[in-house]
């Protein structure tokens, strides 16, 4: 059965809810489900093992839990004599047989199901007679990993909370990234460090500050098993949404991660790894959402410990938060000297332009810049995601660069790569072939000015290419009679007074002398203008579109006289047959 059968039959579950449910109540009911099948079934083959190793402990004396992990092989195991199957035997007290099987979970799985309020649906469902029915439903779903992988497990729980999202308004994007985006990134972090991660009991570490459903780690740990099998991938993570999280958690149980390494809570007000620092990391954080609700925390913190804390660069503005989970994942990489860190972070377009010189958006964009951390941007196409049809950039941060990259930055426009999708999903019309993924890591592993066509797809840039300074250009205030008012007094007695009505800025790249450029670009135009140098900010933009724009020029004026002549004669005609 496919991923997208398999949830698709889970759905079915919800004719059983209608009437008593809305539908945008339907998730409170199927996601925790499935979780909860998906354990039964994980825990199957080793279910006697253990209730006989329990039995064998405790007539002993000794505590039974690490012996019963043990013996599962896994990180939880449920030490309750029933499981979905045999729950079935007894319909008239479901309800209380299944509280008592969810309490013989371990203590990291019953806080899954508390974060799904698990326990106020089963009240529901047994108030409304449809308990029994639903458990049945689900009892009869083969969730084994041997059925279904955990990759496709994931797909499906990612699937069932798409459908949710749009039942309720939410913001499916929020949750979760396209599974192919995902690889693209594992590709970009990994590429450069093959040699390494190749080699036999490697040990690496990930985080994702904003982990949703798990589906970056996930990915990051089948590409590298893929890679060396003998690879261990630690894998962290924090996730304010607490379905999300519950899911994530239970994800990360399963494959036997330490789910003390996943977090709950707000990354940004409370980071819940706080002093850590990883290998890689990867991030998709919700776009051009304001940070209002932490602002005070941020502020504080910003305030309190600059650049010892996570914001010393600079804040953006409140209405868009993305530069903040950037900053948030430069604090947690590993210093250079400890072997650096590597990550990719997808972002909207305004990271990249918003805010003029001295603003918190380009110090952010300076102090990235200026100590040599991003390794390159890449445009993907839109409508990649299922929340949004906008652009959206894949920017790979690094303070390990290779020898090549120092000093550079690689821009890379994908926005061609792409084909169209048999059946939209939301906004989502378009994906990223194998071959797309290929072809960009390519380019980037590549690392040089690559152009197709006519048309450039690959630039690298110097960091100073990114920089300016904005000047501030003074006139001078002048009298009734036309006659230059000069200061009387302060450090400027003796010359001009500015005329603030007449005031203006010049961005001048930061490789260009300011005086040359002045004389050059404003003496002619204004000649009793001057530079007030005091004013001179610093400023640093990435305007990714203008560097791959290709100027197409208009067809010949002939063609296009032709083109109307056509026309008009076709408008006199009509005009002619109408007035007859």
């Amino acid at each position: 059965m496919t991923d997208i059968n398999l949830s698709s039959f889970i759905w079915s579950v919800a004719d059983l809810l209608r009437g008593d449910y809305k539908q945008s109540e339907y998730g409170r009911v199927i996601l925790p489900f499935t979780v909860l099948r998906r354990m039964d079934c994980v825990l199957a083959p080793t279910k006697k093992a253990v209730l006989a190793e329990l039995a064998l402990r405790k007539k002993a004396g000794v505590n039974p839990e690490p012996f019963l992990l043990k013996k599962a092989g896994l990180k939880f195991v449920n030490t309750s004599a029933l499981d979905l199957r045999t729950l079935m035997g007894d319909q008239d007290h479901i309800a209380e047989n299944l509280r008592a099987y969810i309490q013989g979970f371990s203590a990291s799985v019953r806080d899954i199901f508390e974060r799904f309020e698990f326990h106020t649906q089963i009240d529901r469902l047994a108030k409304a007679k449809l308990l029994y029915l639903v458990t049945e439903k689900f009892a009869h779903i083969d969730l084994h990993p041997t059925t279904v992988s955990n990759a496709a497990m994931g797909v499906v729980f990612e699937e069932l909370i798409r459908r949710f999202a749009e039942l309720s308004n939410e913001t499916a994007g929020e949750h979760f990234t396209p599974r192919e985006v995902i690889r693209l990134m594992v590709n970009l972090l990994f590429i450069e460090d093959s040699e390494a991660l190749t080699k036999p009991g490697v040990v690496r570490t990930l985080y994702d500050p904003t982990a949703g459903t798990g589906g970056m780690l996930s990915v990051a740990e089948e590409h590298l098993h893929e890679q060396n099998p003998g690879a261990r991938l630690v894998m962290y993570g924090q996730e304010l949404n607490p379905e999300s999280y519950a899911i994530c958690k239970a994800d990360m149980l399963i494959k036997g991660q330490d789910i003390g390494h996943i977090v709950f809570g707000n990354t940004l007000s409370n980071d819940g790894l706080p002093g850590q620092h990883f290998d890689y990391m990867l991030s998709n954080p919700p776009f051009g959402v304001e940070w209002k609700k932490s602002e005070r925390e941020i502020r504080r913190e910003a305030e309190e410990q600059g650049f010892n804390g996570r914001f010393g660069p600079g804040l953006p503005r409140v209405s868009d938060g993305s530069l903040l989970f950037l900053l948030h994942l430069v604090s947690k990489m590993r210093p250079a000297k400890d072997g650096g860190s590597r990550f990719a972070i997808v972002l909207n377009g305004s990271p990249l332009f918003t805010g003029g010189a001295g603003s918190g958006e380009s110090e952010i964009r300076r102090y990235l810049i200026e100590n040599d951390l991003v390794e390159a941007i890449i445009g993907l196409p839109t409508d990649m995601f299922y929340n949004t049809g906008i652009a959206t950039y894949v920017w790979v941060v690094s303070n390990r660069k290779p020898t090549a990259r120092r000093g550079r930055l690689q821009l890379i426009d994908a926005s061609s790569f792409w084909q169209r999708m048999r059946k939209s999903l939301g906004s989502k019309r378009k994906e990223l072939s194998p071959e797309h993924i290929e072809d960009i890591t390519r380019l980037f592993g590549a690392c040089e000015d690559v152009t197709r066509d006519g048309t450039p797809i690959s630039r690298v840039f110097r960091n100073g290419d990114f920089g300016y300074r904005t000047i501030t250009v003074e006139r001078p205030l002048r009298d009734e009679d036309g006659n230059v008012v000069l200061a009387t007094k302060g450090r400027t007695k003796g010359q001009p007074v500015p005329d603030t009505g007449l005031r203006d800025t010049e961005n001048v790249p930061l490789g260009e002398d300011v005086q040359a450029y002045f004389d050059r670009e404003v003496r002619p135009h204004v000649p009793d203008a001057w530079v007030d140098h005091d004013r001179t900010k610093i400023g640093y933009e990435i305007p990714f579109n203008r560097h791959f724009y290709v100027f197409t020029p208009p067809r010949p004026l002939a063609d296009i006289d032709s083109d109307l002549k056509v026309v008009t004669g076709r408008i006199v005609a009509m005009i002619g047959v109408l007035s007859k």
